[in-house]
């Protein structure tokens, strides 16, 4: 297949353009600073916001996976919220439109979305967790930040651009995703493994905010998945089965990392944390409860189904570092 990666410069991106870089499919990489890449793939200029000569790698090509936007890991301020924003919906907007122009448009455009869309699982105790079919879009819980629901209208906004596109000979899918785990420097489990080995891992605020997760190797496994199957659009959710408490996912992964101890943080201690490391606690304190119905109705197997044995892996591949 080729198969064109807007914004697949960054963590997740690196995932994916490799493993599809490996099993021999032409790989080409929109970015606004593009650079030498891995064998098999290819990098291409483009804006995030305007059409042009970029355009034409779409025409032709089998699918499109559109993973552009603002890195979130960073303090929520007015100015970083807008960017986030305008990143994400300009990005989806403009790749929607060149589809449009195409005269062998895309068979299939993967959407990067975020499992943030849903409401804060606090604020529904004892309710099931969020799968496509009967999960709650966030928004309107009562005593959430207001920059918490801003996140979410960043995620509606997100995926209304992709709905909105006259595509109508390609097939949407709207990529719910979990934090992604690799052992790559510099993403999610880098920095919480950071903070776990100086003890710093333990429950926070309490700890009993859901995290939702899922290995890289799933996430790639996912997207393949739904390249080929034409039958699945639409939202779909990409997390493991087993979202748990931020305290018990904090105690595995110390655990994985030699039982580490772990001290606890308030919620002020963990927003002058979240200061001094320039991101912010909504990473940290939302609770995230999301399961991926769609995957499992479509009978995916997931290779790391328990954050137990996926921290173990994900320890073990960033030693051999």
């Amino acid at each position: 297949m080729k198969i064109v990666l807007p914004g697949g410069t960054g963590q997740v991106g690196g995932l994916l353009r490799r493993a599809l870089a490996e099993r021999g499919d032409e790989v080409v990489v929109l970015s606004r600073r593009p650079e030498e890449l891995e064998d098999g793939v290819r990098h291409v200029r483009w804006d995030g916001r305007t059409l042009g000569p970029w355009a034409a790698e779409l025409d032709g090509a089998d699918a499109v996976v559109n993973l552009a936007g603002r890195t979130v890991s960073c303090r929520y301020t007015d100015t970083n919220l807008r960017q986030m924003m305008s990143s994400r919906v300009d990005s989806t907007r403009v790749v929607g439109e060149a589809i449009g122009r195409a005269a062998r448009p895309p068979a299939v455009w993967l959407q990067m979305s975020t499992a943030t869309i849903y409401a804060d699982a606090r604020s529904r105790p004892g309710e099931p967790a969020h799968d496509e079919a009967t999960g709650v879009i966030g928004g309107e819980e009562p005593d959430v930040p207001l920059y918490w629901e801003y996140s979410v209208r960043i995620a509606r906004r997100w995926e209304d651009a992709q709905a909105a596109a006259d595509v109508p000979g390609t097939r949407r899918v709207a990529l719910r995703t979990a934090m992604v785990m690799s052992a790559d420097r510099g993403g999610v489990f880098d920095y919480l493994s950071w903070m776990a080995r100086l003890g710093l891992g333990g429950p926070v605020a309490g700890g009993r905010q859901h995290v939702s997760w899922i290995h890289g190797e799933d996430f790639v496994r996912a997207v393949e998945l739904l390249l080929e199957r034409d039958d699945l659009d639409g939202p779909v959710n990409l997390a493991a089965p087993e979202p748990l408490p931020q305290r018990e996912f904090m105690r595995s992964l110390r655990r994985a990392w030699g039982g580490r101890p772990g001290l606890p943080a308030t919620r002020l201690m963990a927003e002058l944390g979240a200061v001094v490391l320039r991101t912010d606690t909504e990473l940290l304190l939302k609770s995230r409860r999301v399961v991926p119905g769609r995957l499992l109705d479509a009978g995916f197997e997931f290779a790391h189904p328990r954050w137990d044995a996926a921290a173990a892996d994900l320890v073990a591949q960033a030693r051999r570092r």
